[in-house]
């Protein structure tokens, strides 16, 4: 994320400098290298640092930061982290500069996707003022939509990430299992259900989650229900019945009736 992020501003026309503890090169195109010898220089002439790294290094890098001694009042400095927030840079806080954080709420794994794909995303921000402020400007810069997060919300708005991205490859990742379990070409079914995928996230994207969701348990079809739970394995049946109750939940905001409801979560819950 930190060679994507650094991409992006490149590209939005912000002068970029990478601080890297090994000697290699920016990606082309991310602005300029530069190895620990040279931090010092770096950092005093610019006015905003941003810490790239896994969660559990962000303290060891605010605290590589705080022996620069190049810090002021007049930088803001921010990590990328979604869990944590500006409290994860608290040795940071006697130089004076503004602390917070800029999480994109996007799953990159190419940094050279990044532009594009950060491009409409969300941002979550938080920290100083000063520091939030900056955060949505660079979020602005880049194409991204910002989005302030109160106190002591991002563990549930991380959880929700993680669900909504991470948990959903997992889901993806049982599907095609199921699939395959039922003997059809694997090499097919690693690409058939990704048109289906795509088409649900745009229903969503177009009516929320009640305007998104069809299927058995939205018709309130028990048969088909219960077919589905009689060839699961008992893993796969548990998470079936798991989320099936979820979409239950959704599918009686959306209008289900009582009665088809009652029916469907009978047979969600029958054993047999």
């Amino acid at each position: 994320m930190g060679a994507g992020l650094g991409l992006a501003l490149s590209a939005a026309g912000n002068e970029v400098t990478h601080l890297v503890r090994s000697d290699r090169p920016a990606p082309s195109g991310a602005g300029l290298s530069v190895g620990e010898s040279q931090w010092h220089r770096a950092v005093a002439g610019s006015s905003v640092v941003i810490i790239a790294t896994p969660d559990a290094a962000i303290a060891h890098a605010a605290a590589s930061l705080r022996a620069l001694t190049s810090l002021r009042p007049n930088h803001v400095v921010l990590h990328l982290s979604g869990l944590h927030d500006r409290s994860a840079l608290e040795s940071l806080a006697g130089t004076g500069a503004a602390l917070g954080s800029l999480h994109p709420l996007q799953a990159v794994s190419d940094p050279h996707a990044a532009p594009e794909r950060l491009r409409g995303a969300w941002a979550g921000i938080e920290g100083d003022e000063r520091a939030i402020a900056c955060a949505e400007r660079l979020a602005r810069a880049i194409g991204m939509v910002p989005v302030r997060l109160p106190p002591g919300s991002k563990a549930g708005y991380h959880a929700a990430a993680a669900i909504t991205s991470n948990l959903t490859v997992a889901l993806y990742a049982v599907a095609t299992r199921v699939a395959s379990g039922a003997g059809i070409d694997p090499e097919a079914v690693e690409r058939m259900y990704v048109g289906l995928l795509r088409g649900t996230v745009e229903n969503i994207a177009a009516g929320g989650a009640a305007g998104a969701l069809t299927g058995a348990i939205r018709r309130g079809d028990v048969e088909t229900v219960r077919a589905h739970l009689r060839v699961l394995a008992p893993a796969d049946r548990e998470i079936y019945r798991m989320l099936g109750r979820e979409a239950l939940r959704v599918a009686r905001s959306a209008g289900l009736s009582e009665a088809a409801a009652a029916a469907v979560s009978n047979a969600l819950e029958d054993e047999r």
